[in-house]
């Protein structure tokens, strides 16, 4: 039997996903099925463009909804009460400096609450799989589908 896969996530990460699929089972669900009401009105459905459209809203919507349950029912919820105050891992912020580059900061999370844009990296991308496990003030190569990388962790918080 196939092991289930966990989705490891900080308690702020998984609220934001119950959150999400609340919003998804009242809000959302409820417009699209509005909407496709409203397109069946229009008559033929073999050329109803809102109605194709609507369906394949509530496709994506129903789609999601499955996903996120998924992914809460499998969630990891990250602890950090036994690595080192110093030490990159899953849940902590760590910055980084490669060589005379600005210093950059991430969160590393889970894949399901990943949002680079805003600081959060996933503990499955490269730079992260490079820092974990390695502490302030180390030096450390990292292989990056554009090539490898040498960095300097310069904070972990």
């Amino acid at each position: 039997m196939a092991e289930e896969k966990t989705f490891p996530m900080t308690l702020e990460g998984k609220k934001k996903l119950e959150e999400e699929l609340e919003d998804l089972k009242t809000n959302k669900r409820a417009e699209v099925i509005k909407r496709i009401k409203i397109a069946r009105s229009f008559g033929d459905l073999s050329e109803n463009s809102e109605y194709e459209s609507a369906k394949d809203e509530q496709s994506f919507v129903e789609g999601r909804i499955k996903e996120i349950d998924n992914m809460l029912n499998h969630a990891e919820i990250i602890d950090n009460e036994n690595v080192d105050a110093d030490e990159v891992s899953v849940g902590k912020s760590v910055t980084f400096q490669e060589e005379d580059d600005d210093p950059e900061t991430y969160q590393i999370v889970g894949a399901a609450e990943a949002d680079p844009l805003n600081g959060k990296i996933s503990n499955e991308s490269p730079i992260a799989k490079g820092l974990v496990g390695h502490k302030k003030g180390e030096k450390v190569t990292v292989t990056t589908p554009g090539g490898e990388m040498t960095v300097t962790i310069i904070d972990v918080k």
